[in-house]
């Protein structure tokens, strides 16, 4: 699929249309919009970061980005459709209907190594300084993710050495992971989804600085690391996503209770991740119908348990500032259980008008599927609210 044998260069290695699987055809005609009429104005943009990474695996990305020479005010002036967001750095989000093409200007780090360690517990970097194509690439996270597709010629742009770990199946850090894990922890996160999500392997130097810079994490934007702990959840793979949480000391930092119920109730054999792995065949099932399980189906499933009911949930909501809404939905859905074990009678079926029954249904269904229980009653309690569904209709 790719071709592999070209020594690296002192630039990149550009691979051309014959060494890549890229078409234009599974590229999203909008993108392919924004692409063309940069191009033609002159400007340099490319397709960017995992929209080029899933193509080359043969996956659906699921966002097309773009990276672009093209200042964000000059951007606004190309297209009408054009709506800038972010101070820090702006980006331009390039709207056709209901849909966003995010188009940003190649950036570059605008601080020197020595700054990044100085300053590392402040914050992720403030980089928000103009680049080209060169440091935008070595600016990002990891390099199968470092990857440009060029439409002018069809070809890839490689500055990172990104094509090679696809190949051999690798999470790799662009750079020194000890300084890019404290510049901002939560890559460290990211490497886990994408390790996870991926089927790929942690690359050693990077495993080895995650393990040691792990208590970084303490230090990142708390909703940032709450968005990330439940994208974890949104690939099929949080069982193996939670157990290299557990085991790189991760979930120690940011959820200690979890962590030593797991350490201290067999580890890898853990009853948590035999509950995570039943989520995951469950949410294979939903993705097919395009529906996923809720965030307070996913919270409860992790902390079932680990204690009571409103004593797990307000562990996430005191470690990780889960949402209020997850922490009363998740209360809920783990003390539902004992409403699910009597076969339901008319007459007293108030349960199934509850907002969060649906909620409740999927998640025993996940217990009892992973605890290896019939399912005889769940089924009499869904016809009934099947029922309820065809009368309102």
């Amino acid at each position: 699929m790719f071709g592999f044998g070209k020594k690296k260069a002192a630039g990149p290695v550009v691979y051309s249309r014959k060494e890549h699987c890229i078409s234009r055809k599974n590229i999203d005609g909008d993108a392919l919009k924004v692409l063309y009429r940069l191009n033609q104005l002159g400007y340099t943009a490319y397709l960017v970061g995992g929209g080029v990474r899933d193509l080359l695996m043969g996956r659906r990305p699921k966002d097309f980005d773009v990276g672009t020479s093209a200042r964000p005010n000059e951007l606004k002036r190309i297209f009408r459709n054009c709506f800038l967001i972010g101070r820090r750095f702006r980006l331009a989000h390039i709207r056709f209907g209901s849909k966003v093409i995010e188009t940003a200007t190649f950036r570059r780090n605008a601080q020197t190594v020595g700054e990044i360690i100085e300053h590392a517990a402040e914050g992720p970097l403030e980089d928000n300084a103009f680049g080209t194509p060169q440091t935008d690439a070595f600016r990002r996270d990891f390099t199968v993710n470092g990857l440009f597709y060029n439409i002018k010629d069809f070809s890839v742009i490689d500055w990172v050495g990104g094509m090679k770990d696809i190949r051999k199946k690798i999470i790799r850090s662009i750079g020194d992971p000890a300084i890019r894990f404290r510049e901002d922890p939560v890559r460290m996160l990211r490497a886990i989804k994408f390790s996870a999500r991926l089927g790929f392997t942690i690359e050693r130097g990077t495993m080895r600085a995650m393990k040691k810079y792990h208590s970084a994490i303490l230090t990142a934007s708390e909703p940032r690391v709450c968005e990330e702990i439940f994208r974890l959840f949104t690939y099929g793979h949080s069982a193996e996503a939670f157990l290299m949480l557990w085991e790189t000391g991760l979930m120690g930092d940011l959820v200690p209770e979890l962590a030593d119920y797991i350490t201290r109730h067999g580890g890898r054999k853990c009853a948590t991740f035999r509950y995570l792995k039943s989520l995951d065949k469950y949410e294979a099932v939903m993705a097919a119908q395009g529906l996923e399980a809720s965030n307070a189906v996913r919270a409860a499933v992790l902390m079932r348990s680990v204690a009571e009911a409103r004593t797990a949930m307000k562990i996430l909501v005191n470690r990780l500032h889960v949402p209020k809404s997850v922490y009363f939905t998740g209360v809920l859905l783990l003390e539902s259980g004992a409403r699910f074990e009597v076969t339901p009678q008319r007459g007293r079926m108030r349960f199934i008008y509850n907002r969060d029954f649906a909620d409740a249904l999927d998640f025993n269904r996940i217990i009892a599927r992973a605890d290896g229980k019939d399912e005889s009653i769940l089924n009499a309690w869904s016809d009934l609210y099947q029922e309820k569904g065809n009368e309102n209709e």
